[in-house]
């Protein structure tokens, strides 16, 4: 067993392996590597109850913590999946959102467990560290969306 040197965890009210085997299914170089059983009761759960999950998003390593509703998801915290065309965009978003997720603003969408999420196009990336009036007009125009259209952030590129 190799454990990695960095790890982010994930703190889940009770659904982690859920949240990891949606993640795994939905995303390439992604996997639940380990599920792990309480020994002993806990303060939100009983011996045999799943309390840590590890799992890969896109190759990162992650742990998802089952430690009860204590603490709730925010946008301080987001994974961000960079996409090469709409279509990418499009089968992410709709994956997330589909699923019991919510959209929300810029390229920005929730699952239904509060995880965030960025699903970002790599165009839009691009433009914004081309920096100038083209970022200007990209970030401008990503103001205005909640999924990104790959389309209208390549025209407002343009101008």
């Amino acid at each position: 067993m190799t454990i990695p040197k960095n790890t982010i965890c994930i703190w889940f009210d009770k659904d982690a392996q859920a949240a990891a085997e949606f993640y795994a299914a939905t995303f390439p170089d992604s996997a639940v590597t380990s599920v792990q059983k309480a020994p002993s009761d806990f303060p939100d759960g009983k011996a045999g109850d799943v309390i840590v999950v590890e799992f890969t998003v896109c190759g990162i390593p992650c742990i998802g913590l089952n430690g009860g509703p204590a603490f709730k998801q925010t946008e301080a915290f987001s994974f961000q999946i960079a996409t090469d065309d709409q279509a990418e965009t499009d089968k992410y978003w709709n994956a997330i959102v589909g699923n019991g997720g919510a959209e929300s603003q810029c390229g920005w969408c929730k699952d239904k467990w509060g995880v965030n999420w960025q699903i970002t196009p790599r165009v839009l990336i691009e433009a914004l560290a081309a920096g100038g009036d083209e970022a200007k007009r990209a970030f401008d125009v990503m103001m205005t969306m909640g999924k990104i259209d790959v389309a209208a952030i390549e025209a407002a590129r343009r101008g």
